[in-house]
């Protein structure tokens, strides 16, 4: 009978040790297949509050480029400056004929608080401005989830520096993501967009460090016979 019990309790513990591990491999599994939509994709659709009110995206935003600007957690330094930058360059992306969305997995009411708080800084004295574009409340990390951007290996919880620039079609054309450490450059997503809409049906490209105006390149001709005679 002592036989059969110490049995039975070695057996009961090795599956609950088997147990925990295929739970804690599943969970982790879990946590880090965030498919990152790739370019030429649609653009994952999402419904979500943001301080603009109820959003559809990308249905909302109808046939605009569109730029989905994801970052770490509000009131923090690099994502404060990010956010003032864009909201001083509103009318460059106005003119391109873009929308902006924002997203973090902070609460909506945190977003109204912060959007508050920057509204009241005055970055590199360039004057007070006000925050047109949505701060999407992604709590539940839906939105992060669809576009891939919660990276565990960094943090399972917070999105990273992400950037999806999509098309009026809402195709995914351009993607950038960085660490929570470097901030991103809006000149850099400015060139970007600009390019995009420049080669947009695909009759040129732009040659490396292109800017607006400079020359663009023809793409290679197909390969024909070299014994055709036409």
């Amino acid at each position: 009978m002592l036989l059969f019990i110490v049995v039975a309790f070695s057996v009961t513990q090795l599956w609950s040790q088997n147990a925990s591990m295929s739970s804690g491999k599943s969970k982790s599994d879990e946590d880090r297949n965030f498919r990152i939509p790739l370019i030429g994709e649609n653009a994952p659709s999402f419904t979500a509050e943001s301080t603009n009110g109820t959003i559809k995206f990308p249905d909302d935003f109808g046939r605009y480029w569109k730029v989905l600007f994801s970052h770490p957690q509000d009131f923090t330094p690099v994502c404060s400056t990010e956010i003032l930058e864009l909201a001083h360059l509103q009318a460059e992306f106005d003119k391109l004929g873009v929308k902006l969305v924002v997203v973090s997995t902070d609460l909506l009411d945190t977003h109204v608080q912060w959007k508050k708080s920057l509204e009241s800084l005055d970055l590199n004295n360039r004057g007070l401005v006000k925050i047109k574009f949505p701060l999407v409340d992604d709590n539940d990390k839906s939105v992060a989830k669809k576009y891939g951007m919660i990276h565990a290996a960094t943090n399972s919880t917070e999105s990273v520096r992400g950037v999806f620039i999509i098309d009026p079609d809402d195709v995914v054309k351009a993607i950038f993501f960085y660490p929570r450490s470097v901030g991103r450059n809006t000149d850099e997503l400015i060139r970007t967009i600009t390019a995009l809409q420049t080669t947009y049906s695909e009759k040129v490209m732009t040659p490396v460090n292109w800017k607006a105006g400079n020359d663009l390149l023809v793409p290679t001709p197909p390969k024909t016979d070299a014994h055709s005679n036409t």
